[in-house]
């Protein structure tokens, strides 16, 4: 007896439809890790190991970046645009030279609430010929605030340096920030991987506004003389005179209309240095964020590609 045309649809039609569920779950699931991975704003995702605190490279692997360590640096900075100091000390300690090396210093806020942003803070190197060079920052994610670079230079096997920056946070700086992590790394060009970091919490006090706008209290006005019964007259004199001179004093105490004026210290000119002399590096550093976006467009892709597919196993009636 044949199966009537009927039931054997119906059978195929059921195969079909687990099929496509099947399917269909999949492409769920791809989509959403696709876009997991977009959404995603962790350290995880931004490949800062330095947030949790100072991080130990694997002893004995190979290719790492030199290690550094915060070697000084104060406890306490307040938020009046005063420099702090911090000194790194940055080691080599492959059996070969460490090329296009270069030390970087951030700082993240901890925990929820207000962060330092970029127009908080402000970031000094000095450079080999004892100057010192600002440094241009970026806004990272979790929270963080880091120079796109030092200057880049060659350390022989097993040795160490000492390189100096300096930092302010601004009186901008949001009241709600009370903490600031100070973050220190360094970077090598064609690293395996990084060395170890450097980590220092700093309390971050904020300056009381005590003053009435100028910082300077009003002066008294000063007792009026009693009037002597034959020397009034003398006594009028006396008071004049003796105004006179704070009159003198506050004209002395502005500059003359012809004396030079000071100027604020103007930028240094850009020359080009010299061979053999470390350069300014152009470049920050590097990111696993471009990885990351691959990895999305490729799932999204494929999640789109198993859709069609599954739109095109439908029967046609």
């Amino acid at each position: 007896m044949r199966t009537s045309v009927i039931t054997r649809f119906a059978k195929n039609d059921r195969a079909l439809s687990g099929r496509r569920r099947i399917a269909t779950v999949a492409a769920t699931v791809v989509l959403a890790g696709g876009v997991q991975l977009l959404a995603t704003d962790t350290a995880w995702a931004c490949g800062d190991y330095r947030v949790t605190g100072a991080y130990q490279a694997p002893a004995g692997a190979p290719g790492l970046s030199p290690d550094t360590a915060i070697v000084s640096a104060g406890s306490t900075v307040v938020a009046d645009g005063s420099w702090n100091e911090v000194s790194l000390k940055v080691t080599n300690r492959a059996d070969e030279d460490a090329h296009g090396m270069e030390p970087f210093l951030g700082l993240v806020t901890p925990g929820p609430g207000a962060a330092a942003r970029g127009k908080d803070v402000r970031v000094q190197f000095q450079d080999h010929t004892g100057a010192w060079k600002n440094l241009q920052l970026s806004e990272g994610c979790t929270r963080v605030v880091d120079v796109t670079g030092s200057q880049r230079q060659r350390m022989a096997a097993h040795s160490s340096m000492t390189f100096r920056f300096r930092y302010s946070l601004a009186s901008s700086t949001p009241a709600g920030v009370t903490t600031v992590n100070l973050l220190a790394s360094t970077e090598m060009a064609g690293s395996q991987g990084p060395g170890d970091s450097g980590f220092k919490p700093v309390k971050v006090t904020h300056p009381q506004n005590t003053g009435t706008g100028t910082g300077t209290a009003k002066p008294a006005a000063p007792a009026k003389p009693k009037p002597a019964p034959s020397k009034a007259a003398p006594a009028k004199e006396a008071t004049a005179e003796a105004a006179e001179p704070a009159t003198d004093r506050s004209q002395t105490a502005a500059p003359a209309a012809g004396a030079p004026k000071a100027s604020a210290p103007s930028a240094a000119p850009a020359t080009t240095a010299p061979a053999g002399t470390p350069e300014l590096a152009r470049t920050g550093s590097s990111a696993t964020n471009t990885l990351l976006a691959a990895g999305s467009a490729l799932l999204l892709a494929l999640g789109a590609g198993v859709l069609v597919a599954v739109r095109r196993l439908r029967p046609r009636r």
